[in-house]
Order: C-alpha cells, then structure tokens, then sequence
C-alpha cells in the first residue's frame, strides 16, 4: 500500500489545536501501523518559523514551493487566516494543490480560505462559530451548517471550531483504513469521541 503525503498548512498566529490536533491524529495512526500509512508535514509560505497563537514557535518542514504533492490536504484556522485572504501566493497553492488531492480538510477559519478560492461553491460547511457572518460573506453561495463537529462533502470536508478537527481527523482515519484503526488511535490518545 502507498503511503498517503498529509500536508497541513502552517502560518503566523494559526490556532495550535487546529492544526496539532489533526497533526496527532494520523501522526498516531501512523506511529500504531509502523509507520507504513502515512507521511504527515507541515507546510508554510516559507521555511522560516512561523509564530502560532499564543507564541508558540513551529519549524515547518516545507516551503509552499517544495512541498511534496498532499493526498490530503488540511487546511487549519485561527486570527492568522485573515491576513492569508490577502495573500495570492497562499491561495493559489491551495487552489492548485486541492485540484489533485483525495480530500480537502479544513478546521474552524480554515473554511474561510477553502471559500476564497471557491472550493465550497454549492457545497455545504461550517466554521468557528464566530465566524459563521464571515464565511458567508465570502462564499454566499455556502449552505453555513451550524451545531456540528463537520461537514462532509466527499472530498472537501469542514470542521467547527478548534478541537473539532480532531473528531474531523478520526472521522478521515475511520474512511480510510477501517473502524478498528480509528478507534485504535482513538483508545491510544484517550479521546473521547463525540
């Protein structure tokens, strides 16, 4: 079996938990099917650090530029997003990098750059609830599904808010390699699914 590329998006003042927590999900998937299933990086508009919510310092492993082509994609949230809707560079990577990959994840704000470059047209989603205003304001031809933990589309899947992406994540792992290998990652972490 190939081994899936995870890329998750990285950025300036990005809320830790939506990406980490995603991060540990397949990463613990992975370390608990020796590491045969995946392989899980970060990415960032370049290979310098970037500062995440409250400071914390992250080193990611790729530049948008050098990034090994993802399966799945995982686009996180956080205050950092709203400078990102700004940014082409950024978001022509997704768009572009979405276009081949199997499935399009995004956690709370994420949502906000999958629907500025068009990718949740026609489609239902959700977000943060702070910013369910915002995300249709960007993408009004949303249907905005509040009082979930996710949405599912099929190949763009949205989560709500911060520790959401973690049952989003366990939602993905249970798609593709089976109910036992969810619930295995699951017990390991001592996470309570909701």
């Amino acid at each position: 079996m190939r081994k899936r590329n995870i890329a998750i998006l990285i950025f300036d003042d990005v809320e830790v938990l939506d990406f980490a927590g995603p991060f540990e999900a397949f990463s613990v998937t992975n370390e608990l099917s020796n590491y045969s299933l995946l392989n899980v990086y970060t990415v960032a508009r370049e290979r310098t650090s970037v500062t995440a919510r409250n400071g914390l310092s992250v080193n990611p492993d790729y530049s948008i530029n050098e990034a090994p082509q993802p399966d799945i994609l995982i686009v996180p949230g956080g205050s950092g997003t709203r400078p990102i809707l700004q940014q082409q560079d950024i978001l022509t990577w997704i768009k572009q990098t979405s276009q081949s990959a199997e499935k399009v994840l995004s956690v709370c704000t994420g949502a906000l750059l999958l629907a500025k470059v068009g990718l949740l047209d026609g489609l239902k989603s959700t977000t943060h609830h702070s910013a369910f205003e915002l995300l249709g304001e960007i993408a009004p031809d949303t249907e905005i599904v509040r009082d979930v933990r996710f949405v599912d589309n099929g190949k763009v899947i949205t989560a709500a808010g911060i520790s959401a992406g973690i049952d989003m994540s366990l939602y993905v792992i249970e798609i593709l390699y089976g109910k036992e290998t969810a619930q295995h990652t699951t017990e390991y972490m001592e996470y309570r699914r909701i």
